[in-house]
């Protein structure tokens, strides 16, 4: 039995269904052909933005950590950060609490690494013993923050898979839109969607999407200074979360670059005697 298409042909059931399943396969073609292209261009935005943030060695910095909660209420922190980059690998951050006086005394030391679980570990002078962070404990809050463990690492290429996914403009800055997919089976987010500007490659917007695919936090950075007519650095950072209405301002001032910091400096020992 034949049967008439629109084309005016008569063609057999046998010949149409094959058509329709070339046709198919086409389009999945060419939706695996232009998604493998934006995995190749997400992933080379990535990389240059990591590279144009190389070769600054260590950085000393001032922060001030402004809580808020759903309610509006507000309260203060003060804290040292010092941060060591590290070849062929993450960097390592020391952050050191000075006011007010409950959190006085309270260290964080982390490594990031390319590839692996960081290691991470918080002083507490109160119970006066240093507390490694797990993997599995990494999504929870940075000292009652809206920042998790998580984010407090540095960004590593290799922790990710990438995705380009549109041009969009930030306040009147072209931006690449990207999105991150962690590789890690233990992070907290099931995908991170990054606003790159196009310029300087610096990251203006962030949101982070849970476990279960929902909008969880939006980090907005501003306040940009360049230092050694090179580095970036965003003094002022806030991360709101939206599924409780609390949100955390971190104001960086006085950074240093160049310091002389080492590998010394970030001894997991050093961390009962910092003062």
């Amino acid at each position: 039995m034949k049967q008439f298409i629109s084309s005016g042909i008569w063609v057999k059931p046998k010949s149409l269904v094959a058509a329709i399943v070339c046709t198919i396969a086409l389009i999945q073609f060419g939706f695996s052909t232009a998604y493998a292209a934006d995995q190749d261009k997400g992933l080379t935005i990535a990389k240059e933005r990591k590279a144009r943030d190389k070769g600054w060695q260590d950085t000393t910095a001032d922060v001030q950590m402004i809580l808020k909660n759903a309610q509006g209420d507000q309260s203060s922190r003060v804290m040292r950060m010092k941060t060591l980059e590290v070849a062929n690998d993450g960097d390592k951050g020391l952050t050191i609490f000075d006011e007010p006086l409950d959190v006085k005394g309270t260290v964080f030391l982390s490594y990031s690494h390319i590839q692996g679980d960081d290691d991470q570990w918080l002083y507490l002078p109160a119970l006066k013993r240093v507390k490694r962070i797990s993997s599995r404990n990494k999504s929870g809050p940075f000292m009652g923050s809206e920042f998790s463990y998580e984010d407090l690492s540095s960004f590593e290429v290799e922790k990710y898979h990438f995705r380009y996914l549109r041009d969009e403009s930030v306040d009147g800055q072209p931006c690449f839109v990207v999105e991150q997919v962690p590789i890690d089976k233990m992070s907290g987010y099931t995908k991170i969607i990054v606003w790159i500007d196009k310029a300087e490659y610096r990251p203006i917007k962030t949101e982070y999407y849970d476990r279960k695919k929902a909008l969880l936090k939006t980090l907005t950075l501003t306040d940009y200074k360049q230092y050694l007519n090179h580095y970036w650095r965003a003094l002022t950072l806030e991360m709101v979360n939206h599924q409780t209405g609390k949100s955390t301002v971190l104001k960086t001032s006085n950074i240093d670059f160049k310091t002389g910091l080492s590998e010394r400096d970030f001894n997991k020992n050093i961390m009962t005697r910092m003062r």
